[in-house]
């Protein structure tokens, strides 16, 4: 397409858009109900599609893709209504008499990035929120998980509304002409790289932007965790989509006295979740192109392996991969693995934990396995996260990471317009409260 192409598919959107077409219930309804359907009737062409881009069994498909999805419309279905309406606030006295209500007003039109690691969900889920919003959008999906993509482009002309949703394929040259366009709000999901390349140009015309970025996130095993419950959760979020997932555990730091009880235990459940040869094992995927491939199996000299290594370019397989011995200063420490190699380095205090995490870059998400409850709390007092889960000895309770990520599709965050009346702002998260918490109590009578 050319750049006049491009605009003229941004202005037929926004045209739809002001005859207010997309602000009713009935429409968003409408809308949230077709994708459902696409995502029940049309299964079979995404689990096929997420075979072939990264191996992906149906187990792990329909947890985190299709049945994710259908759960998720079918979430919005049932409370898309209560989200529309306005919510009534107490004033400021200097506007009294007067009545304040919070309105829900959809943005516009949206452009939503995808990204290749979870190529349905990360750039339908978004979509949702949209519909919820009454907003319309141009979706473009990663060209990385090509044969994804494609089923996108087919399906959402047949099943949504043609006039408020488009699926605009290609590589860095149709996103950049893309980003040279004027959108209401932009949602993207992918590494820093490209994050700063959309931000730049969403600045040029002031654009609100969502950016779902990756990082390095720390996992802390300490001396009072229960090793096996820290092994098995640790292995599913390294390995799980072979480790090609921005919240996985990017390395680990264990305690000293511990560390040689974790490392076989580690290995152990490794052996459980995969088997001897993982390459054979359903439940095990595969590195999404030669290009990811051979980055990572650099980064295997970052150290000396314990576990794993294997590898074989023809299949982009990598094998589930413990390291140790890892210099802080080598490879696999100095940028996001996004992979199957979890690199372990030995601590010996909580104050050392808290030094190396703070002398990196803010990460994604901290995981802390102890139950020393004082320990945890030091470790929080004293870093910064996008997210922080803890896990106890016995019960194992904490938030999964994914929370974070969920909530940042929500209708009020990415594609509505919210104003806490009492405060004046808009996100009432900068009068120091959650939205959860600032509502209620500033709600009228």
């Amino acid at each position: 397409m050319s750049t006049n192409e491009y605009s003229a598919l941004v202005a037929r959107h926004r045209n739809y858009f002001r005859t207010g077409a997309t602000r009713g219930v009935e429409w968003r309804k409408s809308q949230l109900t077709a994708l459902r359907a696409m995502m029940t009737e049309r299964a079979e062409d995404f689990y096929a599609s997420l075979w072939t881009d990264l191996r992906r069994g149906r187990v792990e498909a329909d947890f985190v893709d299709v049945k994710y999805l259908v759960g998720e419309a079918e979430h919005a279905l049932a409370h898309v209504g209560q989200w529309m309406e306005p919510m009534r606030v107490s004033s400021l006295r200097m506007l009294v008499p007067s009545h304040t209500r919070v309105r829900f007003d959809p943005l516009g039109v949206g452009l939503i990035i995808g990204t290749w690691n979870y190529p349905l969900m990360l750039t339908l889920s978004p979509l949702i929120g949209a519909i919820c919003g009454g907003n319309v959008a141009v979706i473009k999906p990663s060209e990385v998980a090509a044969a994804t993509a494609n089923v996108m482009a087919r399906l959402v002309p047949e099943y949504l509304d043609r006039s408020g949703f488009s699926v605009v394929l290609g590589a860095a040259p149709e996103t950049t002409a893309l980003l040279e366009q004027q959108w209401d709000h932009i949602f993207f999901t992918g590494g820093t790289t490209v994050g700063r390349i959309v931000m730049t140009a969403a600045a040029k015309n002031l654009t609100p932007v969502v950016l779902e970025l990756g990082g390095k996130n720390p996992t802390i095993v300490h001396s009072s965790a229960d090793l096996h419950v820290a092994a098995r959760r640790i292995a599913h979020g390294r390995w799980a989509n072979t480790g090609q997932t921005c919240t996985a555990p990017d390395y680990v730091l264990v305690f000293k006295d511990v560390a040689g009880q974790f490392l076989e235990i580690l290995k152990q459940t490794a052996l459980q979740f995969y088997g001897e040869d993982p390459r054979k094992s359903p439940d095990y995927g595969r590195v999404v192109n030669a290009h990811h491939f051979e980055r990572l199996t650099r980064l295997l000299g970052s150290g000396t392996i314990y576990h794993g290594g294997q590898c074989d370019a023809a299949e982009r397989y990598i094998a589930p991969t413990i390291l140790v011995n890892v210099p802080p200063g080598s490879p696999a420490m100095q940028e996001e693995i996004f992979g199957p190699i979890l690199p372990v380095l030995e601590i010996g205090n909580v104050q050392e934990v808290i030094d190396f995490v703070n002398a990196r870059p803010s990460p994604l998400g901290l995981y802390i396995f102890a139950s020393d409850h004082n320990v945890t709390e030091q470790i929080l007092d004293s870093t910064t996260s996008g997210d922080a889960p803890g896990w106890g000895n016995i019960t194992g309770s904490g938030d999964s990471a994914r929370t974070r990520m969920r909530a940042a599709f929500s209708i009020t965050a990415p594609f509505s317009i919210s104003t806490c009346a009492t405060h004046r702002m808009r996100d009432t998260r900068h009068c120091g409260k959650w939205r959860t918490a600032c509502w209620p109590e500033h709600r009228s009578a």
